[in-house]
């Protein structure tokens, strides 16, 4: 623990993901979770007692809190931005969920208006954090891997509208599959590659309704207005080009979830929207095979897959202690964005985009991480 000095936390969207933030954040060392709030208040409540959070109250009432230091926005898509610029005009950081924002324009604003008041922003995902995408991380920074020359990334998934029980908004602007899970993809492969300068890309919707299956709207039939199948080619700083397929409405598929092809072998990185293993690595030799390479990590290499989500608040947290920057950054949750818009910009104009933004590829975590997470 980097300090006794907990940060004070104030939790804003109260939906299904913030079970997982809340039972994390809850086990922390490095953090109090003094509120929670959401726009229908009964789920405020409901999450505060389930995770012994002292108060639940609105988002007025939370933002006026002068105890809270650090917001959690877990809101929809559409709602990140309002809510991260009100947070950081009541002086307080913040930490967005995915995407930072749905537009270039407000994610660029949410970040420059942090950095002129001298607050921190962070930003999902932070998967990128955990045991098995750090052990990659750490096997091409050692070199032990070889350059990364070239990499591919699939997410073909049934859809949300069969798991979520209300999956409207992952079909409207700001979400779609590349905006809700592309995110994952992109920082994983900015993490080990550095920055985007150009893509090109496809996208269509395959289905232009869905039918939700689950929970209280089940039956409900859902228009979609984004596309729900995007192919890009992204070119990185480095002359290394990755492809990218994402796709909501595809199951079954046998496709890796992201490779990496180095001088020396292929290094095959697991589920990004995970916190573990497994790490494969294949030499560029004849007759070589996949082999295990055991994590080097073992602040979230649990044997039973867990969802580890607050981990880059937690990070962040001991980073506002020590000074530092977190690894889950604004600028990095930008540049992701702006990658991401960009893509769809092209599949619109069938241009080649150039990407404005930039990003250092985030610091290694240090091997004994000290990041307490419940088990």
């Amino acid at each position: 623990m980097v300090s006794t000095d907990r940060v004070r936390i104030g939790v804003i969207g109260c939906g299904n993901i913030s079970a997982a933030y809340l039972t994390n954040l809850s086990a922390s060392p490095d953090v109090d979770v003094l509120a929670c709030a959401d726009a229908i208040a009964e789920r405020a409540r409901t999450r505060a007692a389930e995770f012994g959070v002292p108060r639940a109250c609105t988002t007025v009432e939370l933002l006026a809190d002068p105890n809270i230091e650090l917001v959690v926005n877990l809101t929809v898509p559409n709602a990140h931005a309002p809510i991260a610029l009100a947070a950081l005009e009541a002086g307080k950081h913040v930490y967005n969920e995915k995407p930072l924002a749905a537009g270039r324009e407000d994610g660029l604003r949410i970040v420059e208006t942090a950095e002129a008041k001298g607050l921190v922003v962070g930003g999902a995902p932070d998967t990128f954090l955990g045991a098995g995408i750090q052990t990659c991380l750490r096997l091409v920074e050692s070199g032990e891997v070889g350059e990364p020359l070239a990499a591919s990334a699939f997410m073909l998934s049934r859809g949300p509208e069969n798991w979520h029980e209300d999956p409207a908004f992952f079909f409207q602007g700001g979400a779609g599959p590349l905006m809700d899970m592309g995110p994952y993809y992109v920082t994983a492969l900015i993490s080990a590659m550095g920055p985007v300068r150009r893509v090109a890309a496809m996208a269509r919707i395959l289905y232009p309704t869905r039918t939700a299956t689950k929970g209280p709207r089940a039956g409900a039939t859902v228009v979609v207005t984004v596309p729900t199948f995007v192919s890009a080619s992204l070119e990185f700083s480095s002359g290394a080009i990755a492809t990218l397929v994402t796709s909501f409405g595809i199951a079954g598929h046998g496709l890796p979830s992201i490779q990496i092809y180095c001088r020396d072998g292929i290094l095959g990185v697991p589920d990004p929207n995970t916190f573990g293993g497994p790490v494969r690595f294949r030499a560029a030799e004849e007759e070589s095979e996949w082999v295990d390479i055991p994590l080097a990590y073992h602040h979230t290499d649990s044997r039973a897959p867990r969802n580890f989500r607050g981990l880059g608040v937690i990070e962040m947290a001991q980073a506002l202690r020590t000074g530092a920057q977190p690894r889950a950054s604004g600028r990095l949750a930008f540049h992701a964005l702006d990658v991401m818009l960009s893509i769809l910009e092209s599949a619109t104009t069938g241009a080649h985009v150039n990407i404005s933004s930039t990003v250092d590829r985030p610091p290694l975590m240090p091997l004994d991480a000290d990041l307490e997470l419940a088990r």
